[in-house]
């Protein structure tokens, strides 16, 4: 299955105009997955700061961003990493250092147990995986999948202004939302204003939101969530908010017991979007990482 998304957020010195400065290319590759109702750009920031040590894609994953509906129709974790495993041979990029924020690291999981030659490093930012805790932040999830409520409710949802939409994102997402870039929000803003036309966003959200509630509701299969974990050969990092109200940061102890080879950073005064809210320390904790 190939897969070109229409727009991937680069940061990298081997484009056919060199960056300023002069520098060569970076030896590591790297490759960032956002979360569900994201896009390429919630990782604008850290790659940014990663320029110097990485080429980065930032990818619109399908229905999502500027990315068309996948052919298939599989919005499942499963499903999204064949699309970014497709891209990442097709672009002849692996072996990659591959980030995955929220639903990211859940299709992050999928890709580094199922393709362990096509990557490098992996590191999980408050992924979606299969929890033993509530939180407020997620409880109406199992509600909102349900056939026929969830599409009422998106459609409605929808039909609220953008920049209200962002801010609601913004205010769940973030540990302290009246610090967040103005330019990050203008720019979200806009997005969402060039993709309201667009006839597939309802099912592509609630498509994604089932596949994964159901990937993260086996409890037996051979290639459940934290099954998969064991087969990973990656060094793993997570990277956890402390005042994370949709992924909690108790789970942050699983991660390491599952993972054979894995190290866990609580970042304080911090949500579900570190690498947006605090891309200085999620790139201090790669760094160390790395060490």
């Amino acid at each position: 299955m190939e897969f070109l998304p229409q727009r991937t957020i680069s940061y990298r010195t081997n484009l056919d105009q060199p960056r300023e400065g002069g520098l060569g290319s970076p030896a590591r590759t790297a490759v960032f997955i956002h979360g569900l109702g994201g896009s390429s750009l919630n990782w604008t920031d850290l790659m940014f700061a990663m320029s110097e040590e990485v080429t980065g894609y930032a990818i619109d994953l399908p229905g999502f961003g500027m990315s068309p509906p996948p052919r298939d129709g599989d919005y499942s974790p499963s499903g999204l990493a064949r699309a970014i495993a497709a891209f990442i041979v097709t672009k002849d990029l692996g072996p990659v250092d591959l980030f995955g924020n929220s639903l990211g690291g859940a299709v992050a999981l999928q890709l580094a147990a199922r393709k362990p030659e096509l990557i490098r490093t992996l590191t999980l930012i408050s992924p979606a995986l299969p929890s033993l805790y509530a939180t407020k932040g997620n409880v109406h999830l199992p509600a909102l999948a349900m056939p026929g409520i969830g599409e009422q409710l998106v459609n409605k949802y929808l039909e609220t202004p953008a920049a209200t939409r962002v801010k609601a994102t913004i205010d769940g997402c973030t540990a302290n939302p009246e610090n967040y870039s103005k330019l990050r929000f203008d720019e979200a803003v806009a997005e969402l204003l060039e993709r309201d036309h667009l006839t597939y966003n309802t099912d592509a959200f609630l498509g994604t939101l089932r596949g994964l509630l159901k990937t993260n509701a086996d409890l037996t299969g051979a290639n459940r969530p934290w099954k998969l974990a064991e087969r990973v050969t990656a060094p793993t990092l997570g990277i956890y908010g402390r005042k994370d109200v949709l992924v909690t940061a108790k789970d942050a102890h699983r991660l390491t017991k599952k993972f054979p080879n894995s190290h866990v950073v609580v970042l304080p005064d911090t949500g579900h979007i570190a690498q947006t809210e605090h891309p200085e320390f999620v790139k201090a904790a790669w760094d160390r990482f790395l060490l």
